[in-house]
């Protein structure tokens, strides 16, 4: 019966692929009880864009274009297919500087989304999950790993004390191109896992949901995101977990989610909770005994 949260097409994310109504179609094939349709909001200054969309010629006048482009065609298919998955329609947010707090207000107002993913992709404005040489940059400009841990942490406390999403996206992306022999090692630090306990404790304390992403595999990393030390804290606190393949196109859907089943089972994982629309409002709901779900049994054919 699972679920995803995060996700995007290359109809309205430049790396991206394939049609949003592909990647619906395949959450239906592929058995999806919930989707969520999120992609990248606006950005608002020339020097935030990335070198693909400098490619494609973009601005952050045509972005919000799209953004609303992708609002429209979204509302589209959740109605066409309201009978066969429930579709919710949201954004991943950018927290590049404390004034998105605002951009990301006005959008909720605007189009009245159901929800957004709370995501980090910069430190000190530099972007982190765009390249190794982007990394290393903001490695380098915060002074270390250690320190960029730490700036990672500190801008996402900001991001979550002033949005409050209802999905927190990648907790941990900070360590997408660390050095893996120390990667994990820098979390546990104690100046660095201090700010995460603080980040867990705020997010439990809004009710908020912390995504199980399985993109992290697809870089190469040992776990999803959060990491295994992470998501054991986040239990032991009480914290509620969600799940999102993070797709980027059609092929995407569902990706690594036999891997994901796993590592749910490893951990031992009993309950995961998704959004739910009631009444015209989300609603959090409880999904008990997730591992025995017929879901994953069926992966084997997609």
């Amino acid at each position: 019966m699972p679920y995803s949260f995060h996700s995007h097409s290359g109809q309205f994310c430049k790396h991206g692929y394939g049609q949003l109504e592909d990647v619906v179609k395949e959450a239906i094939r592929k058995g999806f009880h919930t989707y969520g349709l999120s992609e990248h909001m606006p950005r608002f200054a020339d020097a935030e864009l990335y070198p693909e969309e400098l490619e494609a010629s973009c601005t952050p006048k045509t972005l919000e274009e799209t953004y609303a482009s992708f609002q429209k065609e979204a509302k589209r298919l959740q109605h066409e297919y309201q009978h066969q998955v429930q579709l919710l329609i949201g954004a991943e947010i950018e927290f590049i500087n404390k004034d998105y707090a605002q951009h990301v207000q006005d959008l909720r107002d605007k189009f009245n989304i159901d929800y957004v993913v709370g995501s980090l992709h910069h430190t000190g404005t530099i972007p982190i999950d765009f390249s190794p040489e982007l990394y290393t940059k903001a490695t380098t400009q915060a002074g270390g790993l250690h320190e960029l841990y730490l700036q990672y942490f500190e801008e996402q406390y900001l991001m979550l004390q002033t949005v409050k999403p209802e999905v927190v996206g990648h907790f941990d992306l900070v360590r997408i191109f660390a050095d893996q022999s120390i990667a994990d090692k820098t979390l546990l630090e104690p100046k660095v896992w201090e700010l995460i306990n603080r980040n867990i404790d705020y997010v439990i304390g809004y009710d908020g949901l912390f995504e199980i992403n399985s993109r992290s595999w697809k870089k190469g990393l040992k776990d999803a995101y959060p990491q295994r030390d992470i998501i054991q804290v986040i239990l032991e606190k009480g914290g509620k977990l969600t799940l999102s393949d993070d797709c980027h196109g059609p092929n995407d859907v569902g990706m690594f989610y036999n891997k994901l089943h796993q590592y749910l089972s490893d951990m031992g994982i009993q309950s995961v909770y998704y959004l739910e629309k009631e009444g015209g409002k989300i609603a959090i709901k409880e999904h008990k005994d997730i591992v025995k779900d017929d879901f994953w049994t069926k992966i084997k054919d997609w």
